[in-house]
């Protein structure tokens, strides 16, 4: 028996998710069988649920995007994969407890990543990988906003992995300015206006998931030839650049994964195992499937 949480139509998740219970239909030809283990929750699980991006979603749907489970049932051509963790993604939502997915898609996860890691190794570290490829930090200088998401964090240490001249984040509080002295990071609270323009001047390339005033605010003060990467509107507001230039680019995952080959998939998890640290993501809480309204709640409201 499965069970999964659906949304059959769209609104807030607290509200329209339903846990239901249903049998597993046959295993499709060359699809596994994944029965999992963790699955985190995203904004990025959240947000299609309230219907922001219903044109491209056709319900019913199963919530979920990422999480790690370890493979059950497999054709003759993959069983090397029976009872081995993957990360079931380009499947069905991995808010259920078995999710059947191409074996072709399957990642599998170094005996060197524990669950907790593997079960959050694709929203925010493939976002940071594929922004820091396709806008590389090498000698230049960057500035990062949100400081206190996992991408934010992988998007700074990698960023100096790749060669940067100088990070720095742009934090709404103090609660994650340790973090940053021990990777020594300069950090500046969200606030401070005056040494924002300062920092937006000397920047080459700004990583921004905020939107809103402050990404009007740093666009104003940015040179002409540098860029700025939107992959986010935590603020909840547009923003409108006051001029021409710099650059914006409109960063969406899902725009990339489209133009990827299966071989370049399985490649980009190889370069990502071996720079990806746990200590690098937000200390995870954990809960039963059953409490998944307790644990949206304390996404929403972290202690």
């Amino acid at each position: 028996m499965n069970a999964a949480l659906f949304y059959r139509k769209f609104g807030l998740p607290e509200q329209v998710l339903t846990l239901e219970y249903s049998n597993k239909p046959f295993l499709k030809e060359n699809y596994i069988r994944v029965q999992m283990l963790y699955a985190p929750i995203n904004a990025s699980d959240l947000i299609p649920i309230t219907g922001a991006y219903q044109h491209r979603i056709t319900l019913p749907q199963i919530a979920g995007y990422e999480g790690v489970g370890k493979v059950i049932e497999a054709p003759l051509s993959y069983q090397h994969l029976i009872g081995k963790r993957v990360l079931p993604l380009r499947g069905g939502g991995t808010w259920q407890n078995f999710v059947d997915l191409p074996a072709e898609f399957a990642i599998e996860v170094p005996d060197s990543i524990s669950d907790i890691t593997a079960a959050r190794a694709y929203i925010n570290p493939v976002a940071a990988w594929l922004m820091l490829k396709h806008y590389s930090p090498q000698g230049k200088h960057i500035l990062v906003t949100a400081a206190g998401s996992d991408c934010a964090k992988l998007l700074c240490n990698w960023a100096i992995k790749f060669a940067a001249l100088s990070v720095t984040v742009i934090c709404r509080s103090d609660n994650h300015a340790q973090y940053y002295n021990k990777h020594t990071i300069k950090h500046i609270k969200q606030d401070d206006k005056q040494t924002i323009e300062y920092f937006a001047r000397q920047a080459d390339i700004v990583f921004d998931a905020v939107g809103g005033e402050l990404a009007e605010t740093i666009l104003a003060h940015m040179p002409e030839s540098s860029e700025f990467v939107s992959y986010g509107l935590l603020s909840g507001a547009f923003f409108q650049p006051k001029k021409r230039l710099p650059k914006v680019h409109w960063f969406h995952i899902r725009h990339y994964l489209k133009q990827i080959s299966q071989n370049q998939w399985l490649k980009m998890f190889d370069d990502i195992w071996p720079i990806l640290d746990a200590n690098d993501l937000n200390v995870a809480n954990l809960f039963e499937f059953n409490d998944w309204l307790e644990a949206i709640k304390t996404y929403r409201h972290p202690l």
